[in-house]
């Protein structure tokens, strides 16, 4: 008979190992859960109840600056602060960082890079919700004048204005009422207004020739000797610039020209009531010269 420890050879070192109870649960107490509750029981309910003070680091971070005695001088931030952006719908944030970038480009400071004079001067030409949203900005989140630029212009020029420009300039129209020249200076505030429009040389000079009325295209083909397709788009730029900068002495011809026929209207028809009411005050008096020599008959 086989007993139990036959499946082992006599005087073997192997040990059998203890069976476990699976009915009980370690009792094992975390030490990191000691660490951490602890402080917060010690803590009173005052220290608990006040408000943090990490978190309020600002959005920019500055690079270190190897230079002596720099600082930026109270009338330069004046100067940053006296056309602040505010974040208004009619504002431009390209406009305003070509602004910045035009006042920041004259200073100069030894071993101090002109990003970081912008990195440090930007934020003190935000006002209003422009100021909002940069103050709302994670700490530490801006590194480069890129991140920055990059951050502004999409909070204050988002896709969908983007896209609105764009039809804008491709529906292009001269108003009724509006001169060769008005039209130009509109047609270049469009595309100033939305610098990174994408629309080539070629297609903004076929898009300002097609919103044209009749008599500027005619008149702009004569400019170019017959036709303006006949030209390269440098020169056509050139010939409708030239051609903005004549006044003449009627800038709204179409308008003139309904004022003009709106006399001669009005002049026709009160000739033609004058000859009415002639007509009727004739044909009275002919009736009681013939009524008074009846009487007297």
């Amino acid at each position: 008979m086989r007993t139990r420890n036959s499946n082992f050879p006599n005087n073997s070192n192997v040990t059998i190992p203890r069976r476990r109870n699976k009915g009980r649960a370690p009792n094992i107490v975390e030490p990191e859960l000691r660490t951490i509750v602890a402080p917060m029981a010690e803590r009173t309910m005052e220290e608990l109840l006040r408000a943090p003070t990490e978190g309020y680091g600002e959005a920019i971070v500055l690079p270190e600056i190897n230079a002596d005695h720099f600082e930026i001088k109270t009338n330069l931030l004046q100067l940053v602060q006296a056309n602040p952006f505010h974040g208004l719908e009619n504002e431009n944030p390209h406009a305003h960082i070509n602004s910045f970038k035009r006042i920041t480009s004259t200073l100069r400071f030894r071993n101090v890079p002109n990003d970081v004079i912008k990195l440090m001067m930007f934020p003190y030409s935000l006002e209003g919700a422009a100021k909002t949203w940069y103050e709302k900005e994670p700490p530490n989140s801006i590194l480069t004048w890129e991140d920055l630029v990059t951050k502004f212009v999409n909070q204050f020029f988002p896709p969908s204005k983007t896209t609105h420009l764009k039809n804008k300039i491709s529906r292009f129209t001269q108003k009724f009422d509006e001169s060769f020249s008005e039209a130009w200076e509109r047609f270049k505030e469009m595309l100033r207004a939305c610098p990174h429009h994408g629309f080539t040389k070629l297609t903004q000079v076929d898009t300002f020739y097609n919103g044209l009325n009749d008599n500027d295209q005619d008149s702009l083909n004569a400019a170019a000797g017959g036709n303006l397709l006949s030209k390269t788009t440098r020169e056509a730029l050139n010939i409708i610039e030239n051609k903005s900068k004549v006044r003449y002495s009627r800038n709204k011809p179409n308008a003139s020209r309904m004022n003009t026929t709106s006399r001669e209207s009005v002049s026709k028809t009160d000739e033609r009531i004058d000859k009415v009411w002639k007509s009727v005050r004739y044909g009275i008096s002919k009736y009681w010269i013939r009524r008074i020599g009846d009487f007297l008959e």
